[in-house]
């Protein structure tokens, strides 16, 4: 082969675009990606390198190559080969067909078509085949297909729109927008074939956000920024088409950059039997070596004298056929001995142990794909495993690593509840008007008498309807409340197949204006001067003068509107900015809108306030000249821009408030209540705005107003960071330990029993976990810059593990993965990553196990998970039943393999002793071979394919029956030690009681009852009757496979033997069994055996289970005296729901955008194109997604309080939370 050129380490890159030949000298990626492992030439030695990793696959193969040679092997070399090829096969195969999953994935996107510009020509080329220097074009709805240099579009001023959901999981549009000077080149193709500009910009790197660089074109230099480009993975929309210039290609673009790579994952388990088979293999050297002396030993003083008998090999010194001193030929014996004990011994680790891991394995992949509640129906999609190594590490989970967009959320907002001069709306009432629960069956209000209503928007209260349909007249603020949403707003419209349809910054304001537009205040049109909309049928435009646009600090935005003569400022944003500017004259309606905002938060619900003012016509003059100033102002542009807003927008008169849901999905704070009470902690790591993520972390209960507080960590600079969290730690470290001293002088236990019990250990009930962590951090993405930097990362690792639960905002993909390694490198914990996008392919391939959620981002995340389901909740049984029986099964599988497995093993140690340490076997070749293939391996593969302590409901409604598996309890090298020492115990009983027995025995014709062969026949029987019922003992569900396995396994060994060493074979063990079977002797002793190897067993759990019992052993005991559904509340562990005592923070999720917005864009008329004929729309059905709504509990309250009367409010103090609540008087 030859030489490869090396691609030189690239600081910054140079482009000349259509100049193949310039850019090829540069060696840039072209636009083929590869998420594969394998390729057809390094599958092989790669996978088998991966496999050999495992020490036991190692250890086979070592103890093959001597079993191939024949002086020192007493058993043939196939035993060992056609296992482990069996086992290497199995694991490649399952492999192969992974990878080729992955390699069928990238040749469709490889092969997905653009059109290039070539040779003056636009040609349809694969993506593959693009490189860096091509101008392509993209048409809407289109991917994009590397990272772009926006040059030209179809919309006026060269704007477009994309959609970013694989790069940050947000479906809200974003706009770019070329330069000037390139937005000339249109859809001209002899201009963009002479289009020859350089480029010089950063390097290839993972910055989602940010791109620097310089274009010279025409003698003239222009400054790139990210606004002008269009990364890989954005999808095109509104845009009827736009050029791009290649700049980033393949491995290159930011998307793949932050992709991560694929890792090679063994479970704990796997890399704890990897330190055990070490310890075996010492063990065994030493028993081997221990051997070898007493070989020579006894070779030395006594095997000499005896060669008439047993003579020596001839290639031994000192033997008839070679000179030498007997000592020589003593060492020649034993060394030999040391390599033919190591093959005896080797069944302590048997190959069939990895044969019956990986088949129980699968066993429980296909429990999970079969398991029908975790199945579905709406989209047709079923739980799936897609790996089989990693079971058993769902049960141990203690860290779980969640996106939110998607994952938690369904990404869709609906407007549920409002609160309009003092009253409440949005609660379903019954006939008597009492509030009753919104359940399926319940009746929604009917909107459609309005052509423009959305069959998906679902209203329960009709009250709101009928005080609108009574007219401006009957209720002029629950008008003016719509006048305000269908007004102020950036969305823009669109008529799309004859319906017109809305295209919103965020979720949140297509949710109000939809909301509006149900109700009969329909958005139809815009332009950078006015606003259209139709009031129950009727026209009306509105002069659109100025629009204060949100921004963070502001958490506000208004328009100011003009409409016959008179001109209104209608301003919408979080309560807390609002009420700050309310006039005086709105006390008692600010007190009454507070409680509902209180009820609103409780439910999980995004608010804010709406309100208006109307402004003379001489304060508008005076306050536009003032604007128009601060807007053209060369210094500090920004603050004047602010100060002017700040005039404007006082004296409010308050109108109302919206209450809108970031629907989650089904069952996700229940899923979260029990993950979080198994002991497991959730970090939240989005893309998406601070005050949204904080917003639903209280929705889905991962934030409680219970905890003792919450930490937002979002300075910039790395010194602020550090304080921040230092001070933060402190006050933890502070909180915790007056939180300990007060318990150990108060001796606080728990009512459910006082103390738990795990596996005969006993904690306290009020554990470190009850004391500390009630604390949650929330990082936004710029400070987590700073955080993850070597310096300070063990401050973020100390501080996040010290909470409850953590929200990190604002990251992208890379950092993602980065706080995944964080807690993967320094914490002795399993981790789980959980997404549904491609931003969240590279935490899930970090983290030991990664789940993907087959949503609405793609399957990129499927694709690189190692397990799919369709919803969060799903994750609650899978971790909770299916994981943890995994591991159940596992770890009570192991601790029984190896027992049985020293027992038969340590039988030889035994004999060695009676046969000169020749290496001679105490059982028959035969029964060496089937023992761990048909005597022993069903029952035991049938346990761990079925068993369970209780069952799936039992195991979700006990969330703390997962904790063993977060501290190893069930096994660990103590639990293997205690496994080791049973079998040793065993071995020693099955040898030397049945040696007792038949030591003297007679036949009755006077000859030894008992030589070799019948000696390992008695040995042999008993110790497969013993292992058997001992495999019964252990298990915990008994079906009908593990009777027929259990019992046929013993039948088939007594069968079997009865016919091998019958007449018909001639087979050297002739005659042995029935010799031995018929004797009263056998049956005896097997009795006398069994009794002694079982029956302590048996006291021992008895007493434990008795005096000690596991959580374990109660809920089990529960499930069998109790076959009802009801919950007990003797040891319930979920969380329950309770009052808050504040609902500040909830409410500081404003339900609108959380960045600047479209304002400057609207009003200087840039984004503004032809639109289709108004009445278009107004005679087509409209037609968006499904919306459904989430059952919540209602309010108490029906407030029907009339809008024009007083209102005297009620206030009642709560006893024990000092809440005040109101209430309003009917």
């Amino acid at each position: 082969m030859w030489p490869r050129k090396e691609k030189p380490v690239e600081l910054e890159r140079h482009i000349r675009a259509n100049d193949p030949e310039h850019n090829k000298q540069y060696m840039y990626a072209n636009n083929y990606i590869r998420t594969t492992k394998y390729n057809m030439f390094t599958f092989l030695p790669k996978n088998m390198f991966e496999q050999f990793q495992r020490l036991a696959n190692a250890y086979f193969l070592c103890l093959l190559i001597l079993q191939v040679i024949p002086a020192i092997s007493s058993l043939p070399w196939y035993t060992t080969l056609v296992p482990l090829a069996f086992v290497l096969g199995i694991t490649a195969v399952k492999d192969a067909v992974d990878d080729f999953r992955r390699h069928r994935s990238d040749g469709q996107v490889n092969n997905r078509l653009s059109f290039v510009l070539r040779d003056g020509k636009l040609v349809e080329e694969r993506w593959h085949k693009v490189v860096v220097g091509d101008i392509i074009k993209m048409e809407n709805n289109q991917f994009v297909a590397a990272d772009l240099l926006l040059l030209s579009t179809s919309e006026p001023h060269s704007l477009c729109y994309i959609e970013t959901a694989e790069l940050d999981g947000e479906t809200n549009l974003k706009v770019r927008q070329a330069l000037p000077e390139t937005a000339e080149l249109e859809n001209d193709i002899k201009k963009l074939t002479e289009f020859n500009a350089e480029i010089v910009c950063e390097a290839p790197n993972n910055k989602l956000s940010k791109y620097e660089g310089t274009m010279k074109w025409n003698n003239n230099t222009y400054s790139l920024d990210n606004d002008k480009m269009l990364l890989r993975g954005c999808v095109l929309r509104n845009t009827q088409w736009c050029y791009g210039l290649v700049i980033f290609a393949g491995q290159d673009s930011k998307l793949m950059m932050n992709s991560g790579k694929s890792i090679f994952k063994r479970t704990h388990i796997d890399r704890l039997l990897n330190i055990l088979i070490i310890g075996i293999f010492i063990f065994l050297l030493s028993l081997c070596l221990a051997m070898t002396i007493a070989c020579g030993i006894w070779e030395t003083y006594t095997g000499q004298h005896f060669q008439a008998y047993l003579p020596w090999e001839t290639f031994v010194p000192g033997s008839p056929s070679k000179d030498g001193t007997v000592a020589e030929g003593a060492t020649v014996i034993s060394m030999l001995v040391f390599f033919s004990y190591i093959i005896i011994f080797n069944t302590v680790v048997p190959i069939s142990l990895y044969v019956s891991v990986e088949i129980f394995r699968l066993a429980n992949s296909f429990w999970i794909n079969w398991d029908v509640k975790m199945y579905y129906k709406k989209v047709d999609t079923p739980a799936k495993a897609r790996t089989t190594t990693l079971n058993e590490e769902l049960g141990q989970i203690e860290y779980i690593f969640s996106d939110k967009t998607g994952t938690l959320t369904q990404n869709i907002m609906t407007f549920n509840k409002c609160s309009i001069d003092g009253k409440s709306y949005g609660d379903a009432y019954d006939e008597f008007g009492n509030a009753v629960e919104v359940m399926e069956h319940t009746p929604k209000v009917d909107f459609s008498d309005n052509p423009y209503f959305e069959p998906s928007f679902e209203f329960y209260d009709s009250q709101l309807l009928t005080a609108i349909r009574n007219g401006p007249n009957g209720n002029p603020r629950a008008y003016r409340f719509f006048y305000i949403l269908a007004l102020c707003h950036t969305v823009m419209p669109e008529v799309k197949d004859g319906n017109l349809e809305y295209q919103a910054q965020s979720p949140d304001e297509g949710a109000l204006v939809g909301a509006a537009r149900n109700f009969g205040f329909v958005f139809k049109s815009r332009t950078p001067q006015t606003i259209t909309i139709e009031v129950m049928g009727k026209e009306e435009v509105y002069e659109l003068l100025c629009i204060l646009d949100f921004n963070n600090v502001r958490k506000r935005m208004s328009v100011i509107v003009k409409k016959d003569g008179k001109i209104k400022l209608l301003c919408k944003g979080a309560d807390s900015v609002i009420y700050e500017r309310l006039d005086s004259s709105c006390d008692n309606a600010k007190e009454l809108c507070t409680h509902h905002l209180n009820e609103f938060a409780q439910d999980g619900l995004r608010t804010l306030c709406l309100a208006e003012k109307e402004i003379p016509q001489n304060v508008w003059e005076s306050w536009k000249k003032k604007h128009h100033e601060a807007s053209t102002s060369l210094q500090d542009r920004e603050e004047k821009v602010d100060n002017a807003y700040e005039e404007i927008e006082q004296n409010l008169i308050l109108i109302g408030a919206s209450a809108i849901e970031d629907k989650l999905q089904d069952g996700v704070p229940d899923a979260i209540a029990n993950l979080a009470d198994a002991g497991i902690k959730i970090w939240v790591l989005t893309g998406d705005k601070q005050e949204t993520a904080i917003n639903i972390g209280y929705s889905c209960r991962l934030l409680t107003d219970e905890m003792e507080n919450i930490f937002v960590i979002d300075a910039e600079s790395f010194e602020e960071v550090r304080k921040q969290m230092s001070d933060a730690l402190d006050e933890v470290k502070k909180i915790n330990r007056e939180k300990r001293e007060a318990s150990e002088t108060s001796n606080v236990r728990i009512a459910n029993g006082g103390e738990q019990f795990y596996n005969g250990g006993m904690q306290n009930a009020v554990t470190e976990d009850d004391i500390c962590n009630e604390f949650a951090l929330v990082v936004n993405g710029h400070s987590l810059i700073q955080a993850l930097k070597p310096e300070m990362e063990q401050l973020l690792l100390e501080l996040g593990c010290s909470c409850k639960a953590v929200i990190c905002c604002r990251v992208t993909p890379l950092q993602k993965a980065l706080v995944v390694d964080l807690i993967k490198r320094n914490k002795k914990s399993v981790t789980l990553a959980i997404g549904d996008g491609a931003n969240d392919v590279s935490m899930i391939k970090t983290a030991h196990i990664g789940v993907g959620i087959s949503g609405q981002e793609g399957l990129q995340a499927v694709l690189a998970s190692d397990y799919s389901i369709s919803q969060f909740r799903y994750l609650e049984r899978l971790l909770l039943v299916h994981g943890r029986w995994s591991y159940f099964r596992m770890s009570k599988f192991l601790r029984y393999f190896f027992y049985k497995n020293f027992a038969f093993t340590l039988c030889h140690l035994w004999f060695a002793i009676f046969c000169g340490f020749s290496a001679q076997t105490l059982f028959d070749p035969y029964f060496i071979s089937f023992y761990n293939l048909f005597y022993t391996s069903m029952p035991c593969l049938f346990m761990a394919a079925f068993d369970q302590d209780v069952n799936d409901s039992y195991s979700l409604r006990y969330p703390k029956l997962y904790t063993p598996g977060l501290t190893d309890m069930l096994f660990n090298k103590k639990v293997f030690l205690l496994g080791v020492s049973e079998g040793f115990i065993t071995s020693l009983i099955l040898f030397f009681i049945p040696y007792g027995v038949f030591h003297w025995a007679t036949n009755p014709w006077g000859t030894d009852l008992i030589d070799h062969q019948s000696f390992g026949v008695v040995v042999a029987s008993i110790l497969v009757v013993a292992v058997n019922l001992r495999c019964a003992l252990d298990t915990s569900y008994w079906t009908g496979f593990n009777h027929f396995v259990i019992w046929g396994s013993m039948i088939l060994y007594f069968c079997f033997i009865l016919t091998m060493y019958s007449s018909v074979f001639n087979y050297t063990y002739m005659g042995t069994a029935y010799q031995v079977y018929s004797t009263a002797n056998f049956w005896l002793c097997l009795l006398l055996t069994i009794t002694i190897l079982l029956v302590p067993v048996i006291a021992y759990r008895f007493y434990y289970l008795d005096t000690q019992p596991t959580l374990s052993d109660r809920a089990r005991l529960k499930q069998r005296m109790s076959k009802s559904k009801a919950r007990s509340g003797d040891i319930v562990m979920r969380r329950q729901s309770t009052l808050r005592r504040s609902t500040r923070s909830l409410r500081s999720g404003y339900a609108f955008a959380h960045q600047q917005g479209f304002g400057e864009l609207i009003t200087s008329g840039l984004n503004m194109r032809q639109r289709v004929e108004q009445s278009e729309a107004r005679n087509n059905p409209v037609q968006l997604t499904k919306v459904k709504r989430i059952d919540t509990s209602n309010s108490s309250q029906n407030g029907n309080s009339t809008s024009g009367g007083s209102h005297v409010n009620n206030v009642a103090e709560h006893e024990h939370d000092k809440h005040v609540m109101f209430s309003e008087k009917l």
